[in-house]
């Protein structure tokens, strides 16, 4: 599901750094942008910078930025409208993009060691590829919706596991004690 946001018109003065002065920003009229936080909006930033876009570490304005473009789905949108983004507009698109869009909740095992591999976009593609899924169908899915549906697939299709020795001793005491108990045997 893409998000819509209004940016509206803006008439602004921002320092290029660039060109190391002050630029008139303008955009005339208010515009209508349709953002898209997925797997393929991802893979377009990772080209750009290479460098994983799920990483712990922080982005730099320009590269938030630059994600926000690989985001729209609209055409022909300015330069200049993403320079005149109100607060209360990328507010909207953080919380678009923290949204899990599921009502599926997984706890997540915090001694995997999945949880220090680096994911970049091949990764899902890959683990898209190994599950069977039509790539071309999930991955203009908002990606925390997709993320859900890779591990409860992964999830149901392990095998079950093992019961360790000590909950398997714990389980036939507890059947022997219940069936005793029902025939009134001692032993």
């Amino acid at each position: 599901m893409p998000l819509h946001i209004t940016v509206p018109k803006t008439k602004k003065e921002l320092y290029s750094d660039s060109k190391n002065e002050f630029i008139q920003v303008e955009i005339p009229k208010d515009v209508e942008l349709v953002l898209e936080h997925s797997l393929v909006s991802i893979s377009k930033w990772e080209a750009k910078w290479h460098k994983p876009f799920l990483s712990k570490i922080d982005k730099t304005t320009e590269e938030i930025l630059d994600y926000i473009k690989c985001m729209t789905i609209t055409q022909n949108v300015s330069p200049e409208v993403y320079l005149c983004l109100t607060d209360k507009n990328v507010q909207e698109i953080k919380e678009y993009i923290d949204n899990p869009m599921t009502a599926t909740t997984i706890r997540h095992d915090p001694n995997s060691p999945h949880n220090r591999e680096i994911v970049t976009s091949e990764l899902i593609y890959y683990w898209m590829i190994t599950i069977g899924m039509d790539i071309e169908v999930f991955q203009k899915w908002h990606l925390n919706r997709l993320l859900t549906l890779i591990n409860v697939c992964n999830i149901k299709n392990a095998p079950p596991k093992k019961t360790n020795q000590r909950q398997l001793i714990n389980k036939y005491a507890a059947m022997n004690a219940a069936r005793r108990k029902r025939t009134g045997s001692l032993g």
